[in-house]
């Protein structure tokens, strides 16, 4: 059952794997068939203030006891495709980027390290037993990284001003053509530039959306932070041409105008992570 609250939780983007059902195993491919035909599924808010509400009790809760068994749920030809949460393995990977993102101080006074200590010992534990898990959802705070718009094409943006959760801006776009760009913007960037973070960035892309089954769906959710922006920026907000723009550029050997499609897309990404600074 979703969540009945009217808090809007911000400023996330998400990038999403939906495998059919054909992907999972049994008893679990079962459990999502039952799933997949409900009416009340769950939304992202809803699977947000969840987690958020795990951190207010005392000491706080960083990651679930349980995994969750919910999913979000999308339909190709009317057949179901399923992005499971795996809330608590997400929980994991996101306590050991922490210490990157906060200073020691607030780091342990929102969570004790006694608490991290003990959830990494409860995820190296964990990982024993399953080696080969992975995430069907990867999140980013307050912008959306370049690589991820490599994956779509402009003509795959989805934007509608008023969604169940206010106003929504996705891209969808099948697994095989998400391959493939990934491949021809690695061909692209390693003939014409360094080595470098967005070269690894989008290697390390790639390899995660090699894991799944290649009928799946791939989508990259602006998330909460459709709610950082105004209205008009995000109508006006093309950052997939703009990366397509760029990419075309390097290959034409033209680096004056991949670096105005560069500065273009810098430049609205910045002025959106700065506002997480202000009050």
């Amino acid at each position: 059952m979703a969540l009945a609250s009217s808090v809007t939780v911000p400023y996330g983007a998400y990038l999403r794997v939906y495998e059919p059902l054909a992907a999972f195993p049994e008893p679990e491919r079962s459990h999502w068939a039952r799933y997949a035909r409900r009416d009340d599924t769950p939304t992202a808010q809803d699977e947000q203030r969840k987690a958020l509400a795990d951190l207010l009790p005392t000491p706080p809760v960083p990651v679930p006891v349980h995994e969750s068994a919910d999913a979000f749920i999308a339909h190709i030809d009317d057949v179901p495709c399923i992005c499971p949460w795996r809330t608590r393995l997400r929980g994991w990977q996101a306590l050991q980027g922490l210490p990157e993102l906060l200073p020691a101080p607030v780091l342990d006074a929102a969570l004790p390290p006694v608490v991290r200590l003990q959830a990494a010992t409860d995820y190296e534990e964990w990982q024993e037993r399953n080696p080969d898990a992975r995430p069907w959802i990867r999140g980013a705070t307050w912008h959306v990284p370049v690589r991820w718009f490599v994956l779509f094409d402009d003509a795959e943006r989805e934007y509608a001003p008023k969604g169940v959760d206010g106003p929504l801006l996705r891209y969808r776009t099948p697994m095989v053509e998400a391959r493939r760009r990934v491949a021809r913007g690695l061909r692209t960037l390693r003939d014409t530039l360094e080595e470098g973070p967005l070269i690894d960035g989008l290697l390390d892309v790639g390899r995660w959306l090699e894991e799944f089954h290649p009928r799946s769906l791939v989508e990259l959710d602006y998330g909460g932070l459709v709610h950082a922006v105004s209205e008009r920026q995000l109508a006006e907000d093309r950052s997939a041409a703009e990366v397509a723009e760029g990419l075309a550029a390097l290959r034409d050997g033209d680096g004056e105008r991949a670096g105005a499609a560069y500065e273009k897309l810098s430049d609205r990404w910045r002025a959106v992570r700065d506002r997480q600074f202000s009050s």
